[in-house]
């Protein structure tokens, strides 16, 4: 069994790929800065392929690879893969979405702490001025948890995990999320609003927890922003896109919203001269304690990586070897 794992991020030879499956032929395709990578001729000849970016798609079609018989996305989000073009092919593509559950619902609820609760900003402001930001006033956004709202817009493995979190801080836990059938805001406990605007307009904390589509681009937008409650955190640890960045920075100048933490952006790595992230970066006083950024990390920490790697893997083998298909994205578009 070939298979090929393009836009290879890591430095090591597959280490974990091949500790766990030792029979398998990996074939490592590395990325370049983020792009689609041209792939040789030699990686043509597999029988599947694992794609290790979160945005750069394969630089060849499809029919390129006459052999593949499945696809795999190594992570949760699968939008940079042509699931109709391999779905033509009779190829399924896959994900890998329960490997950073626990992580990326840590990491929303640390950015949220790191606004509310002012650790981010308490650190900057001692360290620009270690007499003057000894201040326990200087975080703006400050402000009690307990009873506060927390809004989720995408209420699946990882906007519960999220939600969970949440209402451990004693917080009211309210989602929006049209796909979820009738019923299971009961099941679950939670309280569910029927539009993105009631959602915005009620929550003091909005996590972002959506896959992107062409649905959900752009989805927090200007309109989105209008009706938000006053003073409104915003946190995103699903997918940059999701946000338009241009609003936000809009919304967050003139007040509308209270602050924002971003581990995703449109464009990755941050782009300098976007007016927000230059604002960020000059340490503007209107941005001051308002805004939080990571690099795209929510997913990460040692065992979510190995799961990551494994899990992905493991996919592509059930398939395979055993005829079990898991996780497809595109049964609309396989042929029968």
């Amino acid at each position: 069994m070939r298979i090929l794992c393009a836009n290879w991020y890591g430095t090591d030879d597959a280490v974990v790929e091949r500790r766990h499956f030792p029979d398998v032929d990996f074939i490592l395709a590395r990325a370049l800065e983020g792009e689609s990578s041209p792939l040789p001729v030699t990686t043509r000849n597999v029988d599947a392929i694992v794609n290790y970016s979160p945005s750069a798609d394969l630089a060849e079609k499809p029919d390129v690879f006459p052999n593949v018989r499945i696809v795999v996305r190594a992570g949760v989000g699968f939008d940079n893969l042509d699931l109709r073009g391999w779905g033509a092919r009779g190829v399924p593509v896959c994900n890998a979405p329960d490997y950073g559950t626990t992580e990326v619902a840590d990491h929303a609820l640390a950015l949220m702490l790191a606004l509310r609760r002012g650790t981010a900003t308490y650190d900057a402001s001692m360290k620009r001025e270690p007499r003057l930001g000894w201040d326990y006033r200087a975080a703006p956004l400050m402000a009690r948890l307990k009873g506060a709202t927390f809004g989720i817009v995408g209420l699946g493995r990882i906007g519960l995990a999220a939600a969970r979190r949440a209402a451990a801080f004693d917080m009211r836990v309210v989602f929006y999320d049209p796909y979820l059938p009738n019923g299971i805001d009961l099941s679950v406990g939670y309280e569910r609003v029927n539009t993105l605007g009631e959602l915005m307009s009620m929550s003091d904390v909005v996590s972002i927890h959506a896959p992107l589509s062409e649905e959900t681009r752009g989805m927090i937008d200007a309109k989105a922003f209008a009706v938000a409650k006053p003073g409104l955190v915003l946190v995103n640890t699903a997918r940059g896109p999701i946000v338009d960045l241009d609003a936000l920075a809009e919304a967050l100048r003139v007040g509308r919203i209270g602050g924002a933490a971003l581990d995703v952006l449109p464009k990755e790595p941050a782009d300098p001269d976007h007016p927000l992230i230059k604002a960020w970066r000059e340490g503007e006083s209107w941005i001051n304690g308002r805004f939080v950024l990571t690099p795209h990390a929510a997913f990460y920490s040692p065992a979510s990586l190995e799961d990551l790697h494994r899990k992905s893997v493991e996919v592509v083998v059930a398939y395979l070897r055993d005829g079990r298909l898991t996780n497809c994205v595109n049964r609309e578009f396989l042929k029968a």
